[in-house]
């Protein structure tokens, strides 16, 4: 069956508009009548690599399809890359910058909270040209 898609633009060093994707993603879904779990799922995954984005990749673009029984996010950037995936993921790792850190930002969850709160994550990588993270959450319509 064909999905809804919507693409959403990521401006990097923009706190300022940092988070206005994954708010509009999760008015959505709201308006979808999803459930809130799916919906409170979605809105922290795409949150978090949306942040990344700002912090870590000067921005990038996210796909996110929506299907009957799932909801697919693909975020894609043309930063740096994640140079130890296995490192980035434990918690309270973070390579963000003294500024970042004092903005409230670089605490070291992103990964880890985008994993907890997808049903499967992907992480593609290569120093040097980007990175793109694939989550998806899997639901069923009440």
């Amino acid at each position: 069956m064909p999905s809804i898609h919507y693409q959403y633009t990521v401006d990097g060093k923009d706190f300022t508009r940092a988070g206005e994707a994954s708010s509009s993603l999760k008015q959505t879904l709201k308006m979808m009548n999803l459930d809130a779990d799916v919906i409170r799922r979605c809105a922290i995954a795409m949150y978090e690599g949306e942040i990344n984005m700002v912090i870590h990749a000067d921005g990038g673009v996210i796909d996110v399809d929506i299907y009957p029984d799932q909801i697919i996010m693909e975020l894609k950037d043309h930063g740096p890359g994640i140079p130890d995936v296995e490192l980035a993921m434990q918690e309270g790792y973070s390579t963000a910058n003294e500024d970042i850190l004092n903005l409230g930002f670089g605490a070291g969850m992103g990964l880890p909270n985008m994993k907890r709160s997808s049903d499967k994550m992907k992480i593609d990588t290569e120093p040097g040209v980007g990175t793109t993270v694939t989550m998806t959450i899997y639901f069923n319509i009440k």
